[in-house]
């Protein structure tokens, strides 16, 4: 009789820490999905620093280079070797500044991303100084001292070889034209809310911007400037606010189509608290309450802006602060639908 051999008892395999480049790669991939990511987390930095004209340049669908140049306050020269290193900001101190945060950025973590997934070089200059600073950077530190040179005011920041180590991702990002135009779109949506500002986005080697705004007191002219003349002619003006203190406050305004207004897809453009983001709900709510209204086959447009209190949003919810959470989404969505049904 055959004695059958016992079965091998595997070891469970052992817990090991992460190299702490693979954890920061990791990291960057999450916080850089693709090309508008990096471009949506500069323009927010140059938002952030005051600027009145903001430009954007993209190669390849910014997989060979993104720049993007601002007139904002520059970066101070002894703030130069801790620029590029992960949870540097100056945007709060301690967690409990999330709660009346009023910047676009503030986790310290978009510029040591992009170094740790491209080639990243800063120049900069702040008011006062004779000359700029030009430095470069890897994997979170700089690769040599700053180098004194000419620069006008504010800030470029440019970006090459993105994802240059990250095979996979790159090859699914080939399609250089599909990226230009997400981020032809992201500067649009920034162009028609942030009216005191001039944004242009143009291919590299191109004569001609594809976006080209310029400081203006109408949000209507931004939307004729960005989207043209048919966009802006069926667009209705729509605001509501709660001032009732003892409930949850809140103030809305934008524009919304008509029912002449002919489209493939919705698009909505919502900024809450002047910060850039999606919501899903609302836009069905949305949908629902105007696919009576809306000839067959047509889709609306919704370009917003939502002013709540900063303790009643939560901006830490998402890697590439796409979305927020909000503390009083419910009765807003609830009160806002109520709204659209009286129009």
């Amino acid at each position: 009789m055959e004695i059958e051999p016992a079965e091998e008892v595997k070891e469970p395999p052992r817990i090991h820490r992460l190299d702490e480049s693979v954890v920061n790669r990791i990291a960057a991939g999450e916080v850089i999905q693709r090309p508008v990511s990096a471009v949506k987390e500069l323009v927010e930095n140059s938002l952030d620093a005051s600027s009145t004209s903001i430009s954007v340049l993209v190669k390849d669908g910014g997989l060979k280079l993104i720049q993007v140049s601002d007139d904002g306050h520059g970066i101070r020269y002894e703030d130069l070797p801790i620029l590029c290193e992960r949870h540097t900001t100056s945007k709060l101190s301690k967690y409990e500044d999330l709660q009346s945060i009023k910047s676009m950025g503030f986790r310290g973590e978009a510029l040591a991303s992009m170094t740790y997934v491209g080639h990243v070089t800063v120049t900069t200059i702040t008011r006062g100084q004779l000359h700029g600073y030009r430095v470069s950077y890897r994997d979170g530190v700089m690769e040599n001292e700053p180098k004194a040179c000419a620069a006008v005011k504010g800030t470029q920041i440019v970006i090459e070889n993105l994802f240059y180590n990250m095979v996979a991702r790159r090859k699914t990002l080939q399609n250089s034209a599909d990226d230009y135009t997400k981020i032809v779109d992201l500067l649009s949506r920034f162009a028609i809310h942030h009216i005191d500002v001039s944004f242009s986005c143009r291919k590299h080697g191109a004569a001609r911007a594809d976006v080209h705004s310029v400081a203006t007191p109408s949000r209507l002219n931004a939307i004729r400037s960005v989207y043209g003349l048919s966009v802006a002619q069926n667009l209705i003006k729509i605001e509501a606010s709660d001032n009732d203190p003892s409930s949850s406050v809140f103030e809305m305004d934008g524009f919304i189509s008509n029912s002449n207004y002919v489209a493939k897809k919705t698009t909505m453009v919502l900024f809450i608290n002047d910060r850039l983001v999606e919501c899903t709900a609302l836009k069905r709510a949305l949908e629902v309450v105007y696919v009576a209204t809306l000839p067959k086959a047509s889709n609306l447009s919704f370009i917003c802006q939502f002013t709540l209190p900063p303790e009643h949003v939560d901006v830490n919810v998402h890697p590439t602060k796409r979305e927020v959470s909000l503390l009083i989404r419910k009765l807003l969505l609830r009160r806002y639908s109520l709204w659209l049904n009286r129009c």
